[in-house]
Order: structure tokens, then sequence, then C-alpha cells
């Protein structure tokens, strides 16, 4: 499957276009991470989407998906990935190397995620996103923060159905046959 059709399948159910999420949040002036506070906003946002995460003991299907890692390695690797998705420093690659975005995809292929697990994530994602004290007067960012996370929630959902195993990355020795 094309890129493309990967994109539209995306798009289909979440309800967001690969232009209204990705291209638009990383076109906007000021930029996200300057929005946000630079790297600690983002390491701000990270803690306030994970404590979240690993405090919601009502719906232990979902908390499972992340037993595999402690809350400050998962803080850290978002962290990373978010400061250096939005224009700052390659710090994500420092830690995992290679290509951040397919590594996004085949880090996550293994879990099995489906529509459910990514739209509980995403609300988790979206009240951090409603917390985070930079964020509080800037409408226009949290709703572009909001979109790039509902996309690329259900980018990895349809996503992982067409990774190749050379492709996998973190997570493949875990939760076979387990769907979230």
């Amino acid at each position: 499957m094309s890129k493309h059709n990967l994109q539209t399948a995306a798009a289909k159910l979440s309800g967001v276009s690969y232009e209204q999420s990705l291209l638009a949040s990383t076109s906007l002036h000021p930029t996200l991470l300057d929005r946000i506070g630079g790297p600690s906003g983002f390491y701000t946002l990270s803690t306030l989407f994970y404590n979240r995460v690993f405090n919601d003991t009502a719906n232990p299907w979902f908390l499972g998906i992340f037993a595999t890692s402690t809350k400050e390695e998962a803080i850290d690797n978002q962290y990373r990935f978010l400061v250096q998705f939005f224009g700052g420093e390659e710090l994500y690659n420092a830690k995992k190397g290679g290509k951040y975005g397919v590594r996004l995809v085949g880090r996550h292929a293994n879990y099995q995620i489906q529509a459910r697990a990514a739209e509980r994530w995403v609300e988790h994602m979206n009240c951090a996103i409603d917390e985070h004290e930079a964020l509080l007067g800037d409408k226009e960012g949290r709703d572009y923060l909001k979109l790039y996370f509902r996309f690329t929630a259900y980018y990895i959902v349809v996503a992982k159905d067409y990774m190749r195993d050379d492709q996998l990355s973190g997570g493949t020795q875990m939760d076979k046959g387990r769907v979230w």
C-alpha cells in the first residue's frame, strides 16, 4: 500500500486529513515548538499525558499497552520524538537511531492497536493539551496539536497492517495475538 493510500485510510478513520494534521501543524508561525515553550513544553505535555495514561486504572486493557515501559521511559521517548518532529534537536534519533517517522509506526506495530485504543489515547492527549499552561491562551495551537495527534494515532492503527518484518522495531516479542 502506498503512503498516500495509508494517509487516506487514516483520514477516513480519524476524520482528519494529512493536510489538516501533519502538514498544517508543522507549518504554523510561530511554530508549535515555540508555542508550547520549547523542548521543556513538550516534556510537560508528555508528563501530563502519561500521568493520565498510567492513572487510567478503570481501563486495564488500555493500560496494558504500556506494561513494557515505565512511565519515565514513556515520557522521555515521547518528549524526544515530539521535540524532533516539531523542529527541535534530533533527540529521538540520538536515543533510538534511524528514521523516526518510520520507527513511530514500527515501534507500535506489534501491539495490534485498534481504533478503540487510538480513541482512548487521543482522549488522554486532548486532556493533556487542554491542561498545558503554555497552551491555555492558544486555541489555534491546541487545535492543531489535537489534529496532529488524532491523525497520527489512526495512522498507526492503519499502517501496522502493512509493515514488513524488517520494518518492525521495539515491542516485537510481546503481546502476540492481543488486540487493543
